[in-house]
């Protein structure tokens, strides 16, 4: 069959049964793999071992980093020490949407997950308000933060199968120095969305409100009476730390730096733990990683198969017939987004795919990165887990998680492509 056919066809039954019957995400990328596999003409034998090899693969690129995130996440959530950073953030901005936003967006990077952020942030946006549309605003905000700088910023789950498949030798440093600003961008483009859509929850006549406290100290205690949570932060430093030692003492490439920083943010919250909170932190940890690891690994199994199929070089052939090159990664990521949902999973198969095709010589890596970031953005909907999630905590309609949810989210997609395109033509050609 067809490599563009199989390929369509899979994608439809990935949605079908991601729709249908909510399973994991590792077993329907894996079924998705086979039945590529089959239809592409590649015999069980040669399937089976571009399963295992995608998975061992992936594995090895993101299981420490994956694990030291959430080991880091669960530690903090057992000490309540992520209400510590809210609390520390909430000193220098008053405004409770800006805080939410703001704290999604800077926890997803070290967490390595968006989805484990806002569910880590959920207890502690509810203390800030009261009212249920002002509070649903903080958590619609602090998932779209999250979003944005885990689809943007290295060293993300995102980005990095993206930096590691096209980078062609460009620095991370170089890559974070365009990302970062266009993340924070998109991020007071978001609040301004917001701002305009929801203006009541932006009113500055609580700027003396309450702040979610750690337990044994009182709820409504104001920020400015308590000192920085330099333990909560420790973790965090420490990554910082370990970046210039990595480079400038022990000379690592990209690949040992992301995953010897993460190590030492994941020493330095065990080191600090107490006893107590230590053992449920890692058990707790290794368990959530787990399930993040090997929705992953199952994305790495399906795009390994279809690059061994020759899909790369016959189906991309023929779109770039069909549609100007700079918009095959975008449309590319857009589509296996849709059908899965998840955006680590869309980097992966997109990273596969692209890899050694003439898409990746035609366009400069930085635009291409982010055209697939674009592309992974563009559609949030009902494949995406954490449309879900953000509609079960919040209680509201499809119809308002849409417009809350989805369409920042689009709108923010819509924004990195148009930046992309113009950095294509305007300053890399």
């Amino acid at each position: 069959m067809d490599p563009l056919l199989a390929f369509a066809i899979t994608l439809a039954l990935i949605t079908m049964v991601s729709l249908w019957y909510r399973i994991s995400p590792f077993f329907t990328l894996i079924g998705g793999a086979v039945l590529f596999g089959l239809l592409a003409g590649m015999t069980p034998d040669a399937t089976m071992l571009g399963i295992i090899a995608g998975i061992g693969k992936v594995f090895s690129a993101f299981g420490i980093i994956i694990l030291c995130g959430a080991v880091i996440a669960k530690l903090l959530q057992e000490q309540h020490q992520i209400e510590e950073i809210v609390t520390d953030i909430r000193r220098y901005v008053k405004n409770p949407p800006v805080i939410a936003g703001v704290s999604g967006y800077l926890l997803s990077v070290p967490i390595t997950c968006c989805i484990t952020a806002y569910i880590m942030l959920n207890p502690i946006l509810d203390s800030l308000e009261k009212d249920r549309t002002r509070r649903n605003v903080l958590l619609y905000l602090a998932a779209v933060g999250g979003i944005i700088s885990y689809a943007l910023i290295y060293p993300t789950p995102v980005v990095i199968p993206l930096y590691e498949a096209f980078s062609r030798g460009m620095s991370p440093f170089f890559f974070d120095a365009v990302s970062i600003p266009l993340s924070l961008l998109l991020l007071g483009g978001i609040l301004l969305y917001f701002r305009f859509v929801h203006p009541a929850s932006f009113t500055t006549e609580r700027d003396d409100a309450y702040t979610a406290s750690p337990p044994g100290q009182e709820v409504n205690a104001p920020a400015r009476q308590q000192g920085i949570h330099w333990r909560a932060w420790a973790p965090f430093i420490a990554i910082l730390i370990a970046i210039p030692v990595a480079f400038l003492i022990l000379h690592l490439s990209q690949v040992s730096m992301i995953n010897f920083i993460m190590l030492v943010g994941a020493v330095t919250a065990i080191a600090l733990a107490p006893s107590a909170a230590r053992a449920p932190g890692l058990s707790q940890g290794a368990k959530h990683a787990g399930l993040i690891i090997f929705d992953i690994c199952g994305a790495g199994a399906l795009g390994f198969v279809i690059v061994k199929s020759g899909f790369a070089q016959i189906a991309l052939g023929q779109l770039t017939l069909l549609i100007p090159i700079i918009l095959v990664p975008f449309i590319l990521a857009a589509l296996i987004e849709t059908a899965q949902g998840s955006r680590v999973v869309t980097a992966v198969i997109t990273a596969e795919v692209l890899a050694g095709s003439a898409v990746v010589g035609a366009i400069h890596p930085l635009p291409l990165i982010l055209l697939i970031g674009a592309g992974s953005c563009v559609v949030s909907y009902v494949t995406d887990p954490f449309f879900w999630l953000v509609q079960r905590t919040t209680g509201d309609d499809i119809k308002t998680v849409v417009k809350n949810y989805s369409l920042p989210i689009a709108l923010a997609g819509a924004g990195i492509f148009v930046v992309a395109v113009a950095l294509e033509y305007l300053v890399f050609r």
